[in-house]
């Protein structure tokens, strides 16, 4: 690492050389099938390719289930309910739960290359985030499947539902799978799982544990296609309980099909988080709440900081420090384990965010001192990228401080009171997340109270752990995952 000089408040303190992670670690087929039934098998549809969103580059060809590939799948995780996973102790399921959990473990350094392939999330955040927040996942649930009648609380244990369907986004491909499939296999059900077209390769990696840990048959299946795999999957009548992450919109079409149907059904949806700065925060620790808040990921959180409300009187000095605090994240290769921003994850979603990223700046103009700012970075020429952005000069009425953005864009708004704080916070139809930064216990505590999100944190952000529950009001869906929480919806 060598220093250079400053010459501004923008300029990076020091150079970097790469430290890139190698691939060699990873061995990626040139195709993959489905997993039905414990194997491996061709589906009866088409394929899709999945791409390196750093390179562009051809990682692999994968099936696309057709709706006969649906139903073969929910058939083998029914029979796998009935015959021995449903049968089967809360002790000895959680044996198998544990032997995942290791084996993701053991796995780790290959797992968090692939995901970073596939994904094009920082090689740090899939080896240091993602990889051991999913084990621990396993670990937690394997503790839970022996003691269910603490979980719901009632006359004698609660009993499974029977065949999950669960669809999860590419924001998080492995941890959004852990966060489904563990609580599902310590409730005694099985699964049926739809990775996102974008990311379906570390799901299929987990399939192979699944075969490396001796799970029954059926117990787990992976169907991987776009957006109609997954509402054949939603829609199978023979499904009991439908678990989705994913935006809004889809969320609402999947509301609408399971309408009138006895299916339990949880959403985890979209969010536009309110990050509240107060005048006696410690501005530096806020500034790297604000820094993990939006930018971790790229900014691909449902429940990422994507509002940054500060108060009057500091405001000026808060974004100084951030500007300078953003003039130092590294924009790159993701497996470069010095990068702190990769890829966005697709063609599709670089388009919509530079879309709004462009509405915004017609929108909040140039004029006094307010606009659009990123540091000077150098993106690289193949692949979809995008600089950490902030707009300043954003009022309620714009569509960046409304609309789910979904990339590393910050809008900031002022406020002069924690009561106005409140109700610019609360002035969307989402309410997943918020974060708010002070010095007063007590101010906390009102704000947590007044606050119309599932998870408020004080002093921090992005903060998870498997015994805690997660999900929102509004439009940001409901039930709950995470912690005992998290197993009420696979339980009758």
């Amino acid at each position: 690492m060598v220093k250079v000089p400053e010459t501004a408040a923008s300029a990076p303190l020091f150079d970097y050389a790469p430290a890139p992670e190698s691939r060699a670690i990873v061995d990626i087929r040139s195709s993959y099938g489905l997993f039905v039934d414990g194997e491996f098998v061709d589906g009866q549809g088409s394929s899709f390719k999945t791409v390196n969103p750093a390179t562009e580059e051809v990682l692999s060809e994968v099936a696309e289930a057709s709706d006969a590939d649906v139903d073969a799948a929910v058939k083998a995780a029914r029979r796998a309910h009935s015959r021995v996973w449903g049968r089967m102790s809360g002790r000895e399921r959680a044996k198998y739960l544990y032997r995942i959990a290791r084996i993701i473990q053991e796995r780790a350094r290959e797992i968090a290359v692939l995901e970073t392939l596939d994904n094009g999330k920082p090689i740090k955040e899939s080896r240091d985030v993602d990889v051991p927040t999913a084990a621990a996942h396993f670990f937690y649930y394997a503790g839970w499947a022996d003691k269910l009648e603490y979980a719901v609380p009632g006359n004698g244990a609660p009993q499974s539902l029977g065949v999950a369907g669960q669809v999860i986004p590419w924001n998080f491909p492995l941890l959004m799978l852990a966060w489904k499939i563990a609580p599902a296999l310590a409730a005694g059900n099985t699964v049926v799982l739809k990775p996102a077209e974008t990311t379906p390769l570390t799901a299929l990696l987990f399939a192979e544990i699944c075969q490396q840990a001796d799970l029954p048959p059926g117990v787990v299946n992976i169907v991987t296609g776009a957006g109609a795999t997954g509402q054949a999957l939603v829609a199978h009548p023979d499904v009991d309980k439908v678990a989705f992450t994913g935006s809004t919109e889809v969320g609402r079409r999947i509301a609408r099909t399971v309408a009138g149907t006895d299916k339990k059904v949880t959403l985890e949806l979209g969010g536009k988080a309110a990050n509240i700065v107060f005048e006696d925060a410690p501005v530096d620790q806020a500034v790297e709440g604000i820094v993990t808040g939006i930018f971790f990921n790229q900014g691909h959180v449902c429940c990422a900081g994507s509002r940054l409300l500060v108060q009057e009187s500091v405001a000026e000095e808060v974004l100084d420090r951030l500007k300078r605090r953003m003039a130092t994240l590294r924009v790159g290769d993701p497996l470069d384990k010095n990068t702190d921003v990769g890829a966005i994850n697709s063609a599709e979603q670089l388009a919509r965010i530079t879309e709004l990223a462009r509405v915004g700046e017609d929108e909040v103009g140039t004029t006094g001192g307010a606009g659009r700012w990123s540091p000077p970075c150098d993106l690289p020429e193949r692949g979809f990228w995008f600089p950490p952005t902030v707009f300043t000069g954003v009022s309620q009425a714009h569509r960046i401080a409304r609309e789910e953005i979904f990339g590393p864009v910050l809008s900031v708004l002022t406020f002069r009171t924690a009561t106005e704080a409140v109700e610019k916070a609360n002035n969307t139809p989402f309410g997943l997340s918020a974060g708010v930064w002070t010095e007063k216990g007590s101010r906390i505590l009102w704000m947590a109270n007044q606050l119309r999100a599932g998870v408020v944190w004080a002093n921090t952000f992005n903060k998870f752990d498997p015994t805690s529950p997660f999900g929102g009001y509004k439009e940001s869906g409901y039930g709950r995952e995470g912690g005992r929480h998290g197993l009420e919806g696979y339980l009758k």
